[in-house]
């Protein structure tokens, strides 16, 4: 009998703990250095030149976190990964590691408002221009495109309204007018979507989120092709932008990794019984959750992705930001907080952002009676009943 690959569960697991690795070590020890010195001239020319496996900088070419990168590439069917500082240090280097002045760039309209901003107010000061669709049909993708449209930048699921784009039907149209594609796919992790199997040409992640999933790492990683990876590796990361992740957080991004199959596993479970609880409930008006089959791209997410993180939105019947607080002050198993992708639950009220990201969320067509829950890996039954307790004081 032919064996199959190994699943990503076992993957995750085994793949950091064999032994050839570090001298047997279970677990990859932490390579504190930022210089790497060699015995002579000859190696360390050789090592200059050919750009080996062993480390030439610490800053950028760190053991520890070159772990973190191969398993990263291996779950996601990549050639090569790279580890960053942050999520944003990987979308900001990728984007300046491909487009130049003169470039246009397409984007999902309700993408993270850090990249909003990045393709609104910074990239237009080198000449490159952007511009936006909601990417729920490809037509309206294939009509934004130019001749000199150079970058297809994707989210799907976006993380505040959770619209999702036909990422195999846009790979065929980007590969059609030799542009190249990009997504976050820091919601479904590769546990449930592998883009590069649809076409796509990198993936990035905010390794702080659901890779990591400890609410204790900020990191980034970037997924794709040897070429396209490593010429960001030499330049932007190593030589300009310096956005490295520290070998410290790259240890705790491979003692994430380790669990997240099985944590992926449970916020899915968890998120599709609150979204059902939710969507029963008499004050709530609509509940924003891709794997949800009242969802209105559900064929779709069943289609590219094999299941869903806990990440989701509703809206009350009413959106009074009074009631909207009363609400999310209720709640005792949902602490109130930016971020997601860790084992506690968080809740996110639009109405209580920075006047800054309420006019961002207004631009892309995000409603700030939006709440957004990050729904964790504590017991099912207490999470619906202090959702219920909260929604009655409502």
């Amino acid at each position: 009998m032919t064996r199959k690959k190994p699943d990503v569960h076992t993957e995750c697991v085994h793949y950091v703990s064999r032994s050839e690795h570090f001298l047997g070590a279970m677990s990859p020890p932490i390579f504190q250095n930022s210089i790497t010195i060699y015995p002579s001239y000859a190696v360390f020319s050789k090592r200059l030149n050919e750009k080996a496996s062993e480390g030439i900088y610490g800053s950028a070419d760190n053991p520890t976190v070159q772990v973190a990168e191969q398993l990263i590439a291996k779950i996601e069917n990549g050639e090569r990964a790279i580890c960053y500082g942050s999520g944003m240090g990987a979308i900001t280097s990728s984007v300046l590691a491909c487009a130049k002045a003169g470039d246009h760039i397409v984007s999902i309209k309700n993408v993270y408002s850090p990249s909003y901003v990045l393709f609104t107010s910074y990239l237009p000061r080198f000449n490159i221009d952007v511009s936006f669709v909601s990417g729920v049909s490809v037509e309206e993708v294939a009509r934004a495109i130019r001749r000199n449209t150079r970058i297809i930048f994707l989210e799907s699921p976006t993380s505040l309204t959770f619209q999702l784009q036909n990422l195999s039907e846009i790979a065929v149209l980007a590969k059609k007018h030799g542009i190249f594609t990009m997504i976050d796919n820091s919601w479904a992790t590769p546990v449930f979507q592998k883009p590069l199997d649809l076409g796509i040409d990198l993936v990035i992640y905010s390794g702080s989120k659901y890779l990591a999933g400890h609410s204790d790492v900020v990191a980034g990683v970037i997924v794709g092709k040897k070429d396209f990876t490593e010429g960001i590796f030499r330049v932007e990361l190593s030589a300009l932008l310096g956005s490295v992740l520290h070998p410290f957080d790259g240890w705790l991004l491979v003692r994430g990794m380790r669990t997240l199959a099985l944590r992926m596993q449970r916020h899915f479970d968890n998120a599709m019984k609150v979204a059902a609880f939710l969507e029963s409930h008499p004050k709530v008006v609509k509940v924003n959750y891709p794997m949800n089959p009242s969802h209105p791209q559900h064929g779709l997410a069943k289609e590219q992705m094999s299941g869903g993180s806990g990440l989701l939105s509703f809206e009350l019947h009413t959106g009074d930001p009074m009631q909207i607080e009363r609400f999310v002050n209720s709640l005792k198993y949902f602490y109130l907080g930016l971020g997601w992708g860790g084992g506690e639950s968080l809740v996110l009220p639009m109405s209580a952002l920075r006047d800054q990201e309420k006019k961002i969320f207004r631009e892309i067509g995000v409603s700030l009676s939006l709440i957004r829950l990050s729904v964790g890996l504590e017991d099912i039954e207490d999470l619906i009943a202090d959702l219920n307790q909260a929604l009655l004081k409502v």
